[in-house]
Parts: C-alpha cells; sequence; structure tokens
C-alpha cells in the first residue's frame, strides 16, 4: 500500500468509527442492539453494498480471535469481583457441563429438523451455544438487575468461551478425519486446558498486580498499557502451553480489575475504549466477509434452530447446571431467556470455514442469520422480560469511589475520594475519620469550587477529596474510608483501636474507646474501589 493509498483507507475507516459512535448512541435511543447494527454497517460496505470486496476467512478467524481477546479483557476489569465471587460456582457449572447440554440439545434439534450429518449438527450446535461477553455486558449492565443474577451472566459470558472453542476445534477436526484418539482423551485435554488456562491467567494476573502495585511509571497513561499487555500474555503463554488462552485472559484480567492499582478509573477507561473497538472491528469484518445473496435461504432453518436453541437447549442448560444451587425459579427463567449470542457464534463457525469442512458456508451463513434474529429479538426485550418476572431493582448507586495515584519517588500516593449519594462519609468530620499517620486530606472540592479542610470540616455527598498518604499506609487508609462509606464513623472502633488516631483526627481520635464503646463495623456490601 503507498501513502496515496492510505489516505482513502484512512478515510473510510474513520467514516466507520463515527458511524460506530452514532450508532451507539441510536442504540441506547431505540433498545436496538448496536452490534448489530456494526453487523449492518459491515453488509452494507460489502460486496452486494458499496462492492468492497472481503472473503479472506483465515484473516476474519485471526482478528476475530485477537479481538475476543480484547473484549474478554474489557469484561475481565470492569467486573467486580464483589458481584461475581458468590455466584462463580453456578456461573463455571453453567459454563461447562451447561455448555455440553446446550450443544447435545442443539446439535439433535440441528439432525432432525435440517437434515444435516451429526458432524455438522454438532458443529452448529457447538458454535451457536456460547453466550457472547460483548453482548451481555452492553446490554445487561443498562438493565437494572439483582447483582447475583448480572454477576452470574457475567461470568458464564467470560468463562463459557474456552469450553466452547475446544470443542468445535475438535468437531471440526473430526469432521475432516483428523481426530484420532477416543473420546475419554478429548474429555480429559479439555479439563487440562481449562484448569491449566486458569492457573496461568491467575498467575500471570497476581504477578501483573504485585509489580505494577511496586512500580511508580513516570505517567499514568503507562498503566492502561502495561495491564492490557499483561493481559495479552497470558492469553499468549497459555496458548504456547496448549491451555486455554480465552480462560486466562478472562481470569488475569478479572484479577487485575479487583486488585489495588494505580489510576484504576484511567485502565478501565482504557481498557472500555479497546473493547469498543474490538467490538466494532470485529462486527464490521463479519458483516464484509457475510454474502447478503446467500442468507435469505438460511432464515427459515436459523429460526428452526433458533427456537430450539432458546427454547429447548438453553433452558435446559440452565436448570441442569443449577439444580445443586439455590436459584428461584424467576431467576432461572430469565437466565434462560438472557443467553445472548454475539460476535462469538459467527467467529466460531469460521474455524470450520477455514478447514474446509464441507458445508461450512452453510454453518456460517446460519449462524449470521440465527446471531442476528435473536439479537433483535432478545435484547430489546431483555427489561420487560425482568420486569414481568420482578426481577428488576433500582439502579445501585456507587457509595465510594476511590483512585489511587502514586508520588514516583517520593514514596506516597494521592488518594482521590469521591463521596457518593449513598455513602455514609456524608456528615462525617474530617478529625473523625482517623486515618493512619502519615495519612492527611489536604484538598476538598465541592460545587465547583476548591478549598483546604480544616479537621472539623464536615464532608458531603458529592465531594472529591484527596488524601496525600505514605505509600505503606495507603492500603490501610483505603480499608478505613471504605468502612466508614459503609458504617458510619463509628465504623471498626472496638478495642483494637481505642487510643489510636493519627493524622489529622490524632486529638480526638480516641474518645469513645476510652469510655468503654465497643463497635464493630458491619460487613462491607458493594463498595467499589476506583
Amino acid at each position: 500500500m503507498t501513502l496515496r493509498e492510505l489516505t482513502p483507507v484512512l478515510l473510510l475507516g474513520a467514516g466507520v468509527l463515527l458511524a460506530a459512535v452514532v450508532a451507539v448512541r441510536l442504540s441506547a435511543r431505540t433498545g436496538l442492539p448496536s452490534l448489530l447494527l456494526y453487523l449492518g454497517l459491515g453488509l452494507l460496505l460489502g460486496e452486494d453494498g458499496l462492492g468492497i470486496a472481503f472473503d479472506d476467512a483465515r484473516l476474519t478467524q485471526v482478528l476475530g480471535y485477537s479481538a475476543l481477546v480484547l473484549i474478554l479483557a474489557e469484561g475481565g476489569l470492569t467486573t467486580r469481583w464483589a458481584a461475581v465471587r458468590p455466584v462463580m460456582a453456578p456461573a463455571a457449572v453453567l459454563a461447562t457441563l451447561g455448555t455440553a447440554v446446550s450443544i447435545a440439545v442443539t446439535a439433535a434439534a440441528a439432525h432432525v429438523l435440517l437434515d444435516v450429518p451429526w458432524a455438522l449438527a454438532l458443529l452448529v450446535g457447538a458454535a451457536v451455544s456460547s453466550t457472547d461477553a460483548a453482548a451481555v455486558f452492553s446490554v445487561l449492565r443498562a438493565v437494572p438487575l439483582p447483582r447475583r443474577l448480572v454477576g452470574m451472566l457475567e461470568a458464564e459470558s467470560g468463562l463459557n468461551d474456552a469450553p466452547v472453542v475446544i470443542a468445535v476445534v475438535a468437531l471440526t477436526d473430526a469432521a475432516m478425519g483428523e481426530a484420532s484418539h477416543p473420546w475419554w482423551f478429548l474429555v480429559g485435554e479439555a479439563v487440562f486446558e481449562l484448569v491449566a488456562g486458569a492457573a496461568i491467567g491467575l498467575a500471570v494476573g497476581a504477578a501483573g498486580a504485585a509489580g505494577l502495585r511496586r512500580t511508580a511509571l513516570p505517567s499514568a497513561g503507562l498503566y492502561p498499557i502495561a495491564v492490557l499487555g499483561l493481559t495479552v500474555g497470558a492469553y499468549a503463554l497459555a496458548d504456547l502451553a496448549h491451555a486455554s488462552g480465552f480462560l486466562a485472559t478472562y481470569l488475569c484480567a478479572l484479577h487485575l480489575g479487583n486488585a489495588r492499582l494505580p489510576h484504576r478509573a484511567a485502565t478501565r477507561g482504557v481498557a472500555e475504549a479497546f473493547g469498543w473497538l474490538a467490538q466494532i472491528g470485529l462486527f464490521v469484518m463479519l458483516g464484509l466477509l457475510a454474502s447478503p445473496g446467500q442468507l435469505p435461504a438460511q432464515v427459515l432453518p436459523a429460526l428452526a434452530v433458533g427456537i430450539a436453541l432458546t427454547f429447548l437447549a438453553r433452558p435446559a442448560s440452565v436448570l441442569v447446571s443449577l439444580l445443586p444451587f439455590r436459584v428461584r425459579a424467576a431467576e432461572a427463567a430469565f437466565l434462560s431467556w438472557a443467553g445472548l449470542r454475539g460476535a462469538v457464534p459467527i467467529v466460531l463457525a469460521t474455524v470450520p470455514l477455514v478447514a474446509g469442512v464441507p458445508g461450512s458456508q452453510r454453518i456460517f451463513d446460519l449462524v449470521v442469520v440465527l446471531v442476528t434474529v435473536q439479537t433483535l429479538v432478545q435484547g430489546p426485550t431483555l427489561p420487560w422480560v425482568a420486569r414481568v418476572l420482578r426481577l428488576q431493582t433500582d439502579a445501585a448507586a456507587e457509595e465510594l469511589d476511590v483512585e489511587v495515584s502514586p508520588l514516583g519517588t517520593l514514596s506516597a500516593d494521592v488518594v482521590r475520594v469521591r463521596v457518593g449519594p449513598r455513602s455514609r462519609l456524608h456528615g462525617v468530620e474530617v478529625f473523625e475519620l482517623r486515618l493512619p499517620v502519615g495519612a492527611n486530606v489536604t484538598l476538598i472540592a465541592r460545587d465547583g469550587r476548591t478549598f483546604v479542610p480544616t479537621p472539623r470540616t464536615a464532608l458531603q455527598h458529592g465531594d472529591d477529596v484527596l488524601v496525600v498518604t505514605a505509600a505503606a499506609e495507603r492500603e490501610a487508609v483505603e480499608n478505613r474510608l471504605q468502612a466508614i462509606s459503609a458504617g458510619g464513623k463509628l465504623a471498626g472502633w472496638g478495642p483494637a483501636e481505642r487510643g489510636a488516631g493519627g493524622g489529622q483526627d490524632g486529638r480526638r481520635g480516641g474518645g469513645a474507646a476510652k469510655r468503654g464503646r465497643r463497635w464493630r463495623a458491619p460487613r462491607i456490601i458493594g463498595t467499589r474501589r476506583e
């Protein structure tokens, strides 16, 4: 490509990005999933639209995997561990056993309804059985649902890509006659890939978090780069070890996203930007690869498989997977309806296409139509289904936002705190914070003005508070602020803290303790560390 050829490409790329941004705004107003608008944009630019010829399935597969790595990284970095930890066990069962049940039921339906060989039927079932992380993260976070339900769906969508990829690759090899091992060997290999991928992802995440906490980088913009580099590196290391790279990526990002890293808010913002860019590029590219002239012939087959997937396979997978867990009928019904599909099934449909499996073009076209129809039906109706099942809750207000910035060679940190609308920091005077020695509240921004507080200054909802602390005391400062935000000024006041007090609260910190009061902090639920 020459410089003269580069200019039109840049102009077209900029136009596509701007159109995609407008599509997000349109999606927010209409409830139409923006992912479908990107797919439609790709179809418009393709051979039956503006005439851009693109038929490289191998390149689509490579770039699709790369985009999925970024999407999973963004999902893990923006998922709160407090939300998914209580439901990680049922989500893991739903992502593994539930996926196997969904593949079996969908394949049986495809074999009967489409009259195709079992090899192709199993490939169809495997390709469409994975819920899509991008679709789940973009749609569910706009619907006010119980934290347990959102956490289960987010964790499932982050975890189930790995077993589905393993299944599609194994079934593709079998369809091409390249499978030389018995089924029990393949099951053992899948278990190894999942376990090893999880171990590598958690190890890279833990090592990366420890290194970043101990390293003061010269620019805030380097932290997001380092975090994304770690998540991509986790995928590469796991893949080199013949383990699940997608699982390693998600768990590495989940660990890093919930570690107390400097500039977490900036890191999340950059990750979200890369996630949006990956989604836009992926769906536009998939639209370019699809042939609109061939899609109408797959509408009826896709509807038949989609009905079986939605009303038989997905409910069966939810029912079988969640039997050992306490899940209400309304929650199970919503989980069955909220199994959103998106880019992942279409990317997986390129695997047999690249391998040259007979009938793979039909599978790809069918999956494109199925994903389009399901997203059009399920995405916009999720709020209505939640209301009918009486699962909607008031949007949760964040109690406290904490952002940390290191001060380089000074061995000190600036902790920025935003007092949320439900935080019990409201009304607490500065001296009552009882921060550790070496930590002081230095500045408060309120109603568009900033001022230096006195020990008797009371905090208010909406305040931005700057606390300068020695690096060694940063964790104690964050824990103290979180405890007061959740439990009030007396949180944690007990024998261990009698006579304690430092910083700006040293003069009056031990009063209640000296009078023998024993107060215990309530369990902190739902606070947010940025």
